[in-house]
């Protein structure tokens, strides 16, 4: 559990250091090499890797912008991320959260969880920034590379506070933002589903070992993707590529799981619970793993039918025509689990039929009553987390769906 932790820290303290310079050694290799090819191969390696984690990703590269900036008067026409009070705190930010996952790894899980969720919507934040204001530069700089309009001012950006100026009398390079600030921003999107994914399982996770392991993983891709890029751009394009591809890959699983993170941050931090009634039929609830061919963590409503039993109603596709499945077992076998931090409805003892947002904590007896759950409300915590993390990684939630 020490190395786990180890290798953690040493990672995100890689990459809050030494990330910047790593990121100013490719900028210069990518200064003397000016093909279109080589620019294109940086900004996808860009692209990516802030999608991996968009805090640390945006904080280092606004780290390099400003260290690589020559004199006071560039860095004040950097932009905004590049300036001191964004990228210091967003680095701090992500040094807290690496502590908060090494001493969650030594703690009762019921102690870090809050935490989790605090950064779960960090990471959606964070991500929203990104994707709305560094990624729409970084292609628009792209394109004025590859138009050849771009004009880099030594030591730091042009003074149109956007990160390039016009030299030409002609500028064409709006023609190519059209196609490849919209391909930054869904590549950004596919990507970051993916990394945000590993928060969401952390929030499901009850142990912090393998938050820890999560982590690890992710932040050792990032680092992994700073390395080459520095010791050859072409190479760090390339595993950027076969990122891209992976999330695309499992995108129906990451999306399922990034709304499921949603509510259960919301409900979580509003404390809604405290609020909420349950309705007397049609209550909003995720799909478990055994539902025949409903994905894991399907979005949905379940109703009691006029004539008894119980369907299950989602939309596959997010938009479009409603999907009923009949739910599984009979009224004497399903029941309500109650966990410390959201409840579950089971059909015997280890399936899951349905997961409950937070919301539902404190409301399982009238879940019980409104659906005739015969099973009446069964604890549920710990040691149900081997069933629990069997469904997180393998079955169904391992398998690629369209949404």
């Amino acid at each position: 559990m020490r190395r786990v932790i180890s290798v953690v820290l040493v990672f995100l303290i890689l990459g809050a250091v030494a990330g910047p310079r790593a990121w100013a050694a490719e900028t210069e290799g990518v200064r003397g090499d000016r093909s279109p090819g080589s620019q294109m191969a940086a900004a996808i390696t860009t692209v990516t890797g802030i999608a991996i984690s968009p805090l640390l990703g945006t904080g280092a590269y606004g780290a390099y912008l400003w260290w690589s900036a020559e004199g006071a008067a560039a860095r004040e026409r950097l932009p905004w991320f590049a300036q001191v009070q964004f990228w210091l705190p967003a680095l701090c930010i992500v040094g807290i959260c690496a502590a908060k996952d090494a001493f969650g790894a030594v703690v009762p899980p019921g102690w870090k969880k809050p935490l989790d969720v605090l950064e779960t919507i960090e990471n959606k934040a964070s991500g929203l920034i990104a994707a709305g204001v560094v990624i729409p530069v970084t292609m628009a700089h792209l394109s004025k590379s590859l138009a050849g309009t771009e004009a880099m001012v030594e030591g730091g950006f042009g003074s149109s506070g956007l990160a390039m100026v016009t030299v030409g009398a002609i500028d064409f390079s709006w023609l190519l933002n059209v196609v490849t600030v919209p391909l930054g921003i869904a590549v950004f999107a596919v990507v970051w589903m993916a990394s945000h994914a590993i928060n969401v399982l952390i929030l499901l996770s009850p142990w912090g070992a393998i938050d820890a392991a999560l982590k690890s993983a992710r932040t050792g891709l990032l680092g992994l993707l700073t390395v080459t890029a520095t010791l050859e751009p072409w190479v760090a394009a390339g595993l950027s590529v076969v990122v891209i591809i992976v999330a695309w890959l499992v995108a129906g699983w990451a999306f399922r799981l990034t709304v499921f993170g949603w509510v259960f941050s919301w409900d979580f931090l509003t404390l809604r619970r405290l609020r909420f009634r349950p309705r007397e039929n049609d209550n909003a609830v995720f799909a478990g793993g055994q539902l025949g061919d409903v994905p894991v963590r399907t979005y949905g409503r379940l109703r009691r039918k006029e004539g008894g039993g119980l369907e299950f109603v989602y939309r596959p596709r997010v938009i479009g025509g409603r999907v009923v499945r009949a739910v599984p077992g009979t009224q004497a076998t399903r029941a309500v689990g109650c966990g410390l931090f959201f409840s579950s409805v089971t059909n015997g003892e280890d399936d899951t039929l349905f997961l409950l947002p937070p919301r539902y904590r404190g409301h399982e007896e009238s879940l019980v009553a409104t659906y005739e759950l015969g099973g009446g409300v069964r604890p549920a915590g710990l040691r149900k987390a081997w069933s629990v993390m069997r469904e997180l990684f393998g079955g169904k939630a391992a398998q690629t769906q369209v949404v």
